[in-house]
């Protein structure tokens, strides 16, 4: 996976070169309904940060000519001195919050809040900043990354915004008799908004400069170290700990979440939270046959739409119940696919696997970043599949190639088939389960930066190019602050048939470090004897190998004997219960009990 990286081959894995776009701005000036969405956009930043900051206005100092670009320029409380020794970029913490009116003032649990405000602000204005860069002449690549930016920068507004109601000050609340989200869910938004800024500033690694280039990088310049500094408070003040790495996922509660508690979870994992109606369980529990659909597509006619991008468009936005979007048999290939941020709580029924397949072939040397890439892309929360296939058919010569990329929160995969090679699979960001799903792949084939629990799956190496090896994940943790994994859980880790012939040729790994803390663990699960005795694969000498997490626990299979694993010292044969269960889905993702709402089966603790 990655952005510019040498593949396992040696063989670079993303664009050789690329022209630059025009340098010179257009003089249109037609901004055009995105602008429209921006401004909106913006306008609802100020209105939020306003109701849950009682009215503070940010007025943000400008930096005197000449002077470094993180050197304290105030002096700072004891407060405001203690939180910013928590983050990873203390000066820069520093400056940014004795700039913002009222930290001064703040004691501990009022700079949760106003880290969180003041960063929300400073990403709203960059959304609105850089939506002028669209008007510029760009070649296919550099158009590509600004518009993953622009999505991105968006996804951050949104989860920053929920996650400023939920730390608002009691005696203000977020204007509606309370917080929206636990502690959890913050850290889970948080986590994602520091993704979405990697994602957008990394889809402008291939680009060999020019205007658009320089502009973006000015424009977005601290808004990655700003979101960690924000997640680092915030994971300070909540009490939270961490050992070797290992989430705590229990922590403290700082607000409540409205929600009861979860029922006792039955014997098949099928349990539902209390506030569901009886109705509701019923029509979660029903088999596809006997499902009603709201929607159905299908290509022959005989459904409300003939296309997906139809039935997406009419599904309602900000949906709090299950819109139900039936996919006859057959093969969908359509330009941009994508469930948005406002469609949410929608489920995709196929007829079954390699039945109702959804297509593509987009990939990086056709000058598309590889978040661009995705055949079909998801990012409203609560998203399901079921019964479908997932392909992108670009083939391994094309390097990276999304089948599949999904950055939904409480998002679900269930009895589907993903399949491509580099880059299959992209778990990008927020809390994801798989189960029962077959994934296939060559090169980092499940990558990203969830917090994901992969159950009851089926992991497919593939034979790749020559000279390749294969690894099955690159996680991309960047922060230790992230609350984000690959687990892992009673799956069968095998090689396909054309692979099995030549195994011995194209060693297959569990996985790559593709950032510095990057967490990924394998637990009860079967390991074919396609898988190196070293397990686990370098991504660039000794990078990362001291900070990442890699865990196996209780293994099987001639590939998993843990004897002749790698020596790196973020690596550990888990034999603690109590260890291994921080990456079940029960303490790993479960949060506010939204997965047994799905009607999936699955398996909470370590047991299966």
């Amino acid at each position: 996976m990655g952005y510019g990286r040498l593949g396992s081959s040696g063989s670079i894995g993303s664009h050789e070169s690329h022209p630059t776009e025009l340098e010179k701005p257009t003089t249109s000036t037609k901004k055009g309904n995105r602008k429209l969405i921006i401004i909106g956009v913006f306008a609802f930043v100020l209105v939020v940060a306003t109701v849950a900051s009682a009215g503070l206005v940010v007025v943000l100092r400008p930096k005197a000519s000449g002077e470094p670009a993180h050197a304290i320029r105030g002096k700072p409380t004891q407060s405001i001195s203690k939180a910013c020794s928590k983050t990873r970029y203390p000066d820069l913490c520093v400056n940014s919050l004795v700039d913002f009116p009222g930290a001064l003032n703040a004691g501990q649990r009022d700079l949760v809040h106003i880290s969180v405000n003041m960063t929300l602000q400073r990403i709203g204005k960059a959304l609105y900043d850089v939506s002028d860069i669209g008007n510029l002449q760009m070649d296919v690549l550099v158009r590509s990354a600004y518009q993953d930016c622009l999505e991105l920068l968006e996804e951050s507004v949104d989860q920053l915004s929920r996650s400023l109601m939920s730390v608002a000050p009691p005696a203000e609340g977020n204007g509606r008799g309370g917080p929206v989200g636990s502690t959890q869910d913050v850290m889970t938004w948080l986590s994602a908004a520091l993704t979405n800024q990697d994602t957008c500033t990394e889809g402008f690694d291939d680009v060999s400069g020019g205007y658009v280039k320089d502009q973006m990088s000015a424009k977005l310049k601290d808004l990655s170290e700003l979101v960690s500094n924000c997640l680092a408070i915030f994971a300070y003040s909540s009490d939270g700990e961490d050992f070797s790495g290992v989430p705590i996922q229990n922590r403290r509660r700082l607000m409540e979440t409205g929600f009861p508690m979860m029922e006792e979870e039955n014997e098949s994992g099928a349990g539902f939270p209390a506030w569901l109606t009886k109705m509701d369980r019923r029509l979660l529990q029903m088999p596809p046959a006997a499902m009603r659909a709201d929607i159905v597509v299908s290509k022959d006619g005989t459904g409300n739409y003939k296309t997906i991008t139809e039935a997406i468009q009419a599904a309602p936005e900000q949906s709090t119940r299950r819109i139900i979007i039936y996919l006859k048999a057959g093969r969908y290939e359509e330009d941009n696919l994508k469930v948005g941020r406002k469609k949410t709580n929608l489920m995709f029924m196929g007829d079954g696997k390699w039945k109702t397949v959804i297509t593509g072939g987009k990939n990086v040397y056709q000058k598309y970043t590889t978040f661009h890439s995705a055949s079909f892309a998801a990012t409203g929360s609560g998203f399901i599949a079921r019964d479908m296939t997932f392909e992108n058919y670009a083939g391994p010569a094309k390097h990276q190639a999304v089948a599949l990329r999904v950055g939904a929160d409480h998002a679900v995969v269930y009895r589907c088939s993903i399949i491509g090679y580099q880059d299959t699979l992209y778990v990008h960001s927020q809390r994801q389960f798989y189960r029962e799903c077959e994934i296939y792949g060559t090169v980092d084939f499940i990558f990203g930066n969830a917090a994901v629990v992969l159950q009851n799956c089926n992991l497919y190496a593939r034979k790749p190019m020559a000279q390749q090896k294969n690894t099955i994940t690159a996680q991309n943790r960047k922060d230790p602050n992230q609350n984000t994994g690959i687990s892992i859980h009673n799956c069968r880790i095998l090689p396909t048939p054309d692979l099995e012939l030549v195994k011995s040729a194209y060693p297959t790994y569990l996985g790559s470090p593709w950032k510095q803390y990057s967490r990924t663990v394998y637990m009860l699960s079967y390991m074919g004897d396609h898988i190196h005795p070293m397990g686990w694969l370098e991504w660039n000498g000794n990078f990362a190998l001291d900070t990442l997490y890699y865990g196996e626990y209780m293994n099987y299979g001639p590939g998993g004997a843990v004897g002749q694993r790698v020596k790196w010292s973020g690596y550990r044969v888990i034999t603690s219960v109590v260890e291994a269960s921080k990456f079940t889905v029960g303490q790993f993702i479960y949060g506010s009990s939204w997965l047994p709402a799905t009607g999936v089966a699955f398996v909470a603790g370590l047991s299966v």
